[in-house]
């Protein structure tokens, strides 16, 4: 009978404690940056990747849908740590990225009407159904009341 040995499998996952560290200093990185990453968020950047390198450093890649939202992130990461010594931010730019623009809003006041608020935003009253239309949780005909304080979308021309 031949004994049993183990031999090392290079298919082997690392070693528990090793994952364990690795993910707890991402989240300390995560953590610290938190602030970038909401503004990344927020500005619509896309990130692929988000891990900690063989640097120990949190590295992030991205696109940034134009220039300035790409500077906006970098100065976040700044005030962070300007020696930005734990990261490797790398963001390029693809206006393909880029968000959607916010939808134009009009809050409504005293004394409006549909007719009125597409009067002012188009010239003409008589495109009220375009912002009855934008509205469909607010809205559902010509005879929906509105409120002072009441938010709409009024579409662009």
């Amino acid at each position: 009978m031949r004994p049993n040995r183990t031999t090392p499998d290079s298919n082997t996952k690392p070693e528990k404690p090793q994952a364990d560290q690795t993910e707890q200093r991402k989240e300390q990185l995560k953590a610290k940056y938190a602030s970038v990453l909401e503004l990344i968020k927020k500005r619509g950047v896309r990130l692929a990747h988000l891990h900690v390198d063989k640097d120990n450093k949190l590295y992030m890649e991205g696109a940034a849908g134009s220039q300035d939202i790409k500077n906006e992130v970098w100065d976040e990461i700044k005030k962070v740590d300007a020696s930005y010594s734990d990261l490797h931010c790398n963001l390029v730019v693809d206006p393909a990225k880029a968000p959607p623009p916010a939808p134009r809003t009009y809050t409504v006041v005293k004394g409006d009407s549909l007719w009125k608020i597409a009067k002012a935003h188009y010239g003409n009253g008589a495109r009220y159904p375009e912002i009855i239309q934008a509205n469909p949780g607010k809205l559902k005909d010509e005879n929906s009341v509105i409120h002072p304080g009441d938010v709409l979308i009024v579409p662009e021309d």
